[in-house]
């Protein structure tokens, strides 16, 4: 593997080098002086409260071997102390560790298989799906949690060592911004999901959503792209002529290439029959819900694109493990289970937790939400509809906090849901004393809400508790 040197870095970025030599190699990158290991690169981020670039002689003193920043002036007592080290200066950093980022990827050349995935919902437990089904054959990289923006995907891109392969997941609020993630990542094989509402505040509209998730394609040479054949919009589009690209589909209620059969929803697990192009072969998803059976059978193209068998792509299903907060199921010492599904929040995805919280063996099925973001004049209706869904999925308790939740109880109330059975609390406190003196054994209760209104809290004080 070639590795990249200071001189890489300074060509890449059009940086300058202040102290250092030019033929030193630079392995490992850093961005949290928190967390800097002997021999990193550090990184300094500029973000909107805090220039990470000050933090330079700190990541000096913790071990690191070179650091990379921007407007810092430095004292000649500053380059006497330091001048073992390396110093890289360059206009802006964020920009910086995207030419970094991308000339590391080229460095893996044409051939490394890079698997992107985005869509409005369900990225990060379908890359997590796909990473393991593509593991059983090759050594796989993945991002890590949902580092996904033009930060994390970077960063990520930067672990890449000696492995054969990587998935990738791709996040976006705007257009353009997956276009550039796309240009760093050249993914071999692109993923879309769904399209849904997420972001819908800023894109307005689902065709735009769709539009902006169709920047993935650029980044690529040659345009291999899965769709979720189920999604209205994703279907729609793949009936249009598209010589360029080369679809892949897959889908339970569509006729596509990897089909769902004879679906199997248990509390805790799926199964069902997988039907690749007519070699089938049975599995069981250890997560419930019909959503993961969509992921799973979404890792079952992914990885028959890559040439694993069926073997392989059934242990990469059966051994897989969400990342945290998303659909986490704990099981209390009272006897209540916590769905802790904090990390975000569409429409799509509440209907979805909503649908896997009715299909529990429970005393009580009980819903904590709060709002979704970033949603725009979207904002109300979406809301609203998650209240239907409430009703509709037979929710026994309503808990809410937030402003824009208020319109999840209006609707709830309207659709026909006792008033006694449904709460709303103004902070987030209030919540978890009214569960705590609420709940019972056999209780199942869901947590649910968009990152930012920090439920997670919520479910750690009652893991406490």
């Amino acid at each position: 593997m070639i590795k990249m040197k200071v001189k890489d870095i300074i060509r890449e970025t059009k940086g300058k080098l202040i102290i250092g030599n030019i033929e030193s190699e630079c392995d490992s990158f850093c961005k949290d002086t928190r967390i800097l290991k002997p021999e990193d690169t550090y990184i300094g981020i500029k973000g909107e409260n805090f220039d990470g670039s000050t933090l330079w002689e700190q990541a000096f003193e913790k071990g690191a071997k070179a650091v990379i920043i921007q407007n810092i002036n430095f004292s000649k007592n500053d380059l006497e102390k330091w001048e073992n080290k390396i110093i890289i200066e360059v206009e802006d950093t964020i920009e910086a560790i995207a030419k970094i980022a991308t000339y590391k990827r080229e460095l893996q050349g044409k051939d490394f298989q890079v698997v992107g995935v985005t869509g409005s919902v369900g990225k990060t437990s379908t890359k997590d799906i796909i990473s393991n089904v593509v593991s059983q054959k090759y050594k796989t990289l993945k991002t890590q949690g949902n580092n996904n923006n033009n930060i994390g995907l970077p960063f990520t891109i930067f672990k890449l060592q000696d492995q054969e392969a990587a998935v990738i997941e791709m996040g976006m609020n705007h257009f353009g911004e997956l276009s550039k993630l796309t240009k760093i990542a050249k993914p071999t094989i692109s993923v879309i999901t769904n399209i849904g509402t997420s972001h819908i505040g800023n894109l307005g509209s689902r065709e735009n959503i769709l539009k902006a998730k169709l920047e993935i394609l650029e980044g690529m040479d040659k345009k291999v792209l899965v769709i979720n054949n189920d999604n209205d919009l994703l279907n729609e589009w793949n009936k249009k002529e598209h010589n360029d690209i080369e679809i892949h589909t897959y889908g339970i209620e569509n006729t596509s290439e990897v089909m769902a059969e004879n679906i199997k929803l248990n509390e805790n697990d799926s199964e069902f029959i997988c039907n690749i192009k007519g070699n089938k072969f049975k599995v069981k998803v250890p997560v419930g819900g019909i959503h993961f059976v969509y992921n799973a059978i979404c890792s079952a193209t992914v990885g028959n694109l890559l040439g694993l068998s069926a073997n392989e792509i059934k242990k990469g299903i059966e051994t897989f493990e969400l990342t945290k907060k998303r659909m986490d199921i704990l099981e209390l010492k009272n006897g209540v289970t916590i769905i802790n599904d904090t990390y975000n929040a569409s429409f799509e995805s509440m209907k979805a937790s909503l649908e896997y919280l009715k299909g529990l063996n429970a005393k009580r099925k009980i819903a904590v939400l709060g709002d979704m973001f970033e949603l725009g004049e979207y904002s109300k209706e979406l809301h609203e509809k998650v209240g239907v869904e409430v009703y509709k999925n037979n929710i026994d308790i309503l808990i809410c906090n937030g402003e824009n939740a208020k319109n999840i109880i209006k609707s709830a109330e309207k659709c026909g849901m006792n008033k006694e059975n449904i709460y709303y609390f103004e902070d987030k406190k209030q919540v978890q004393e009214f569960v705590e003196s609420k709940w019972e054994k056999g209780d199942v209760i869901l947590f649910k809400a968009s990152n930012g209104m920090k439920f997670f809290d919520i479910v750690s004080n009652l893991e406490k508790a």
